[in-house]
């Protein structure tokens, strides 16, 4: 217990006070020094320095750069799925790579994932704020499903950072409930899986059960760098490469971890597979 009387003001106990940012409280923006989606700079063909190229392959610990000689050009690729957003890439060739504030976009299939420097048609996060998301889902709940949204949430071998982000869903900033999306205890109620983790050999079982237990329609949702490929853990034997490998996958969701933004973006998507 702190006795009030004997301190001088709430300095003392609290510290400095740093004022958030109005823009990341209305999500219309990232907070700074979020560390989100890697970009390429420039596009121009012809204009890459191998030995550069190397060294960001090098220092890519779940391999998700690769550089490659096609018809004798230096083709090089990002793999979203397996990036964790480290920044080594940057500040190894700052020319040819970027990390951007904002968020990786989901996509529907882990092929769509992988993208050469020469032919990035990925497109980027899209600009609305979590309200904006949140209100067409939303919608597209009410009109595709009729009632409300069930997810049950899977753990098949994660470090946890996925999950706090999920459960940031349904703080008092997000609360998704509000949008007409709740979390069941049961997969026997529910119409979307949202799986986490590597999907580690001991969890194989486990998420085949659930997912044999989901009624159909069903969806399931790749969430994080590991769901998707295995991330840094890649395929061993404790793991298996990404979910995928275990059950059908519908939506990937990359990131290490994914924003809370990208989780209802993802929704989306879900919902449109549910049609």
């Amino acid at each position: 217990m702190i006795d009030m009387k004997k301190t001088d003001s709430y300095h003392d106990i609290l510290g400095d006070h740093v004022e958030t940012d109005k823009h990341v409280l209305e999500g219309t923006r990232s907070a700074g020094g979020f560390r989100g989606d890697v970009a390429f700079v420039g596009q121009e063909a012809g204009d890459l320095d191998q030995g550069v190229c190397r060294m960001a392959e090098a220092v890519c610990a779940p391999k998700a750069i690769e550089l490659k000689d096609v018809d004798g050009k230096l083709w090089l690729t990002l793999d979203r799925g397996r990036c964790i957003m480290c920044g080594l890439c940057e500040e190894a060739a700052p020319e040819v790579f970027k990390l951007q504030s904002k968020y990786a976009q989901p996509v529907r299939s882990k092929s769509e994932l992988v993208v050469a420097r020469l032919d990035d048609k990925t497109p980027g996060a899209p600009d609305h704020s979590r309200e904006e998301l949140g209100r067409r889902l939303s919608e597209k709940i009410a009109k595709v499903v009729g009632r409300s949204l069930a997810i049950r949430e899977v753990d098949a071998g994660s470090c946890n950072g996925c999950e706090v982000e999920v459960a940031a869903l349904n703080n008092a900033i997000y609360d998704i409930e509000r949008f007409g999306v709740h979390f069941v205890a049961s997969p026997r109620h529910a119409d979307v899986l949202l799986v986490t983790g590597v999907g580690s050999r001991n969890m194989e079982s486990a998420l085949r059960r659930t997912y044999d237990a989901a009624p159909d329609p069903k969806v399931v949702v790749a969430v994080g760098a590991c769901a998707c490929t295995g991330g840094v853990f890649g395929d061993t034997y404790a793991t298996s490469g990404g979910i995928g490998n275990i059950v059908p996958v519908d939506v990937c969701v990359p990131g290490c971890p994914p924003r809370p933004e990208a989780l209802l973006y993802a929704l989306l998507l879900a919902v449109d597979r549910i049609q």
